[in-house]
């Protein structure tokens, strides 16, 4: 059964851009195409030769390497919807996925964002505004600052207040930019410039909050469902903890810290999040659990997000299908849903783990991806293909699903085994050592795992 109820009289796009590149471009075509929906590539010059511009049913070149002058420019994209009539634009994750001046323009347009509206992006893309929504509608948060904080004197006194361990973050942050852990106060003072500057560099705003900072936390997100209608429904969790400087490189679902008792009060949480903003679309709330089980929200993607594939393989779902229907103004069937599988996603990234994860643009000469039962890839990537060196490094997601996480943690290193790139350096190694690490897989891991992890 579909999540989603087809309401009576809702008519379904035509032809959708996406605004975007690369495997999550690809992603999006290949759902449009079966759902017999006409499909429209943008792309850089730079990715000309990417698998999502042969794939699309049109594309068009839309500027230079630069994400400036290509994909961050909604002068350009837009010119591209005029230029080839699509009616919706899909715009994946990150780039201008959370941007509400680019939803709005859309609305301006008359063309629909497959997403939630600009004023719902607002609320939950600053993360000041995200919290004091979550405390209104009764969402546990983390302690923290009232607010931006204005100057450094402000900052130690509420660091002190608060106590120490805490971290700063941007308002505007994302990716793990802008965030620095100050453990005591002497150290506070180079953190905070070091936060603001980056901020600054990062996102051209400055502003900055503090938090406590929670000591070996899991970081687990719960995935949502939103309609035009009202109704938001769960689809379990995700845990993402296995990450370096903030940056996910494993995630799974379900997770091997949950219980049933934790999974039932996070989705309520997240469902009461979502409600807060009347959410539309696919969403993820985003949540710190410390080793007590007690979970703090910490904030709200409001877009697809590159690890969907995991609750995808565990429920049965197409999250990019559901995620157009609900665009189009289909009905939820108000049912949440519990993982019946196990599911591990290990991202591909052209790094080189042996040279602290440097990137490793280059020309792919060989390239074989996995197979068999229980086995997925998603990559835009080939044999020939020239990694640009502009763009993130993620080159492909591999993601196994298994009855139990035993066996799936087996299936990946199989899996793994098999996935053969040359001519670069990828992160295949990495995960292969990661898999047989006695402490993941007993599940015994947080945030800070990476660490103490030696590769």
């Amino acid at each position: 059964m579909s999540l989603l109820q087809r309401a009576k009289s809702i008519k379904m796009f035509d032809k959708i851009l996406i605004a975007n590149r690369g495997e999550i471009a690809l992603r999006v075509i290949r759902t449009c195409k079966e759902m017999g929906i006409k499909t429209v590539a943008v792309y850089s010059t730079a990715d000309a030769e990417s698998l999502h511009v042969r794939f699309a049913d049109e594309a068009v070149c839309i500027g230079p390497p630069s994400s400036a002058e290509s994909y961050l420019s909604i002068p350009r994209i837009m010119a591209a919807v005029e230029i080839t009539n699509a009616d919706a634009i899909h715009p994946g994750y990150g780039f201008l996925a959370e941007n509400a001046d680019f939803a709005e323009v859309c609305k301006e347009y008359g063309i629909k964002f497959i997403g939630p509206t600009p004023e719902m992006i607002r609320k939950m893309g600053d993360k000041i505004t995200a919290k004091e929504t979550m405390i209104k509608a009764g969402v546990p948060v983390i302690p923290g600052s009232e607010g931006l904080i204005k100057d450094l004197k402000s900052g130690i006194a509420t660091a002190k207040k608060i106590g120490f361990p805490v971290i700063i973050k941007a308002t505007a942050g994302g990716g793990g930019k802008g965030m620095r852990i100050v453990e005591e106060e002497a150290d506070f003072e180079t953190q905070w410039d070091m936060a603001r500057n980056e901020a600054k560099a990062s996102f051209g705003n400055d502003g900055v909050y503090i938090e406590k900072f929670i000591v070996e936390p899991r970081h687990i997100e719960i995935q949502i469902v939103g309609d035009q209608h009202g109704k938001v429904i769960h689809l379990s969790e995700r845990d993402c903890s296995i990450q370096r400087r903030h940056q996910k490189l494993v995630e799974e679902a379900p997770s091997p810290f949950m219980t049933t008792s934790l999974r039932s009060k996070m989705g309520k949480a997240a469902i009461k999040a979502g409600k807060a903003i009347k959410y539309e679309g696919v969403g993820t709330v985003e949540f710190l659990v410390d080793k007590h089980k007690n979970f703090y929200f910490m904030e709200m993607n409001t877009r697809i997000q590159v690890e969907h594939t995991v609750t995808e393989e565990v429920i049965d779902r197409d999250l990019i299908k559901e995620q157009i229907k609900v665009a189009a103004g289909d009905k939820l069937n108000g049912k949440n849903y519990i993982p019946t599988m196990h599911a591990i996603e290990c991202r591909i990234n052209a790094e080189d783990p042996s040279q602290n994860f440097m990137p490793f643009p280059g020309t792919i000469k060989s390239f074989h991806s996995p197979k068999g039962q229980g086995v997925r890839v998603d990559t835009h990537v080939y044999a020939g293909y020239t990694i640009p060196p502009y763009y993130d490094s993620m080159i492909a997601k591999l993601i196994c699903k298994a009855q139990t996480r035993e066996e799936c943690i087996k299936k990946m290193i199989r899996a793994l085994d098999e996935f053969i790139v040359e001519g670069i350096k990828t992160t295949v190694p990495f995960h292969k050592k990661l898999m047989q690490d006695e402490n993941f897989i007993k599940g015994n891991f947080d945030t800070g795992f990476l660490n103490n992890f030696e590769f």
